[in-house]
């Protein structure tokens, strides 16, 4: 496997890590990277670089960022976002994986990005949840900012450092899972 594959699939995995914390940026991102000539995206995903859809992807993550500052609402928004984030981490894997057989880029569309995506945010809509009965929702703020940040980070890391970004993404994936281990009804045997 080229080195270019090697980055696009790291690419792929950051960008679907982050669509689990917000579905939009790391698509805004992954569209402005593609405008500025940053990064080349598969044939028939160039659209993604087109000034409409920076544009639209742009609005479109500053609604999601706000809107997850409104307690309660947030809530009801991750019921949303969920099933978005199994399509747009699918979507972002496909879109930046280079020089693969078909079959292969959406296998690991599907199970790297698709899934990745999907276990973050249910993650974290569980999170908001838990937040949401413990403190009435007055933490969900708080909750909020650090989700976005996180997709902030690992989204530029994507772009700009894609092994970074993938050894990010392992350590999230580790951390969520020692919290659902650490927080999950023991089983007497």
């Amino acid at each position: 496997m080229a080195t270019e594959t090697i980055l696009s699939i790291f690419l792929g995995i950051g960008l679907a890590a982050s669509v689990g914390f917000r579905v939009f940026l790391p698509l805004f991102a992954l569209s402005l990277a593609s405008y500025f000539g940053v990064w080349d995206l598969n044939e028939n995903w160039q659209w993604i670089g087109s000034l409409v859809a920076v544009l639209t992807l742009g609005l479109a993550t500053l609604l999601e960022i706000f809107a997850y500052f409104i307690p309660w609402f947030d809530n009801l928004l991750d019921s949303i976002a969920v099933p978005l984030a199994a399509i747009a981490g699918t979507a972002v894997m496909v879109s930046t994986v280079a020089d693969l057989d078909p079959v292969i880029t959406w296998s690991l569309a599907i199970i790297a990005g698709g899934g990745t995506a999907t276990a973050i945010k249910g993650a974290g809509a569980t999170g908001r949840l838990a937040s949401t009965a413990t403190t009435g929702g007055l933490a969900n703020p708080v909750y909020a900012t650090i989700e976005t940040g996180t997709a902030m980070v690992v989204t530029a890391a994507s772009i700009f450092a894609p092994i970074l970004a993938a050894i990010l993404v392992i350590i999230i994936l580790v951390i969520i899972f020692r919290i659902y281990r650490s927080i999950r009804p023991r089983t007497k045997t």
